[in-house]
């Protein structure tokens, strides 16, 4: 599965990248559930509602880099360790994401961890 999380990785980079809704969709299968934390009440449920988050969150490739490594793996599981750079004065964020995978390759549950990192502006 490591080429395979490497190529979702890739697919996900560029669906950031563009924004396009195809590409975003092309990363989660139709009734793929998205935490964007791990405790929250109202996860995005399906296409319609990842594409929507998506697109409110209004990130510009040019405002952020982002590097990342695989922590392991475990059947259809990967852990993904992140590092988000903000380049318009955002924080920089430390990501840790569970992303568990559909037998075609695209997720179909992805939970996310974002933490500021202290000496960076929170506002």
């Amino acid at each position: 599965m490591t080429n395979d999380v490497n190529s979702w990785m890739d697919k996900y980079e560029r669906a950031w990248t563009s924004n396009e809704p195809e590409d975003v969709r092309a990363l989660f299968t139709e009734d793929a559930v998205y935490y964007d934390k791990p405790n929250t009440d109202k996860p995005w449920k399906g296409h319609e509602e990842i594409v929507k988050a998506w697109a409110d969150a209004g990130d510009k490739p040019e405002d952020w880099t982002f590097e990342w490594n695989l922590l392991g793996q475990d059947g259809d599981t990967a852990f993904v360790q992140g590092l988000t750079t903000y380049l318009n004065g955002d924080p920089t964020y430390d990501n840790l994401w569970v992303i568990r995978f559909a037998d075609d390759g695209r997720a179909r549950e992805f939970t996310e961890w974002y933490m500021a990192r202290k000496n960076t502006p929170t506002e």
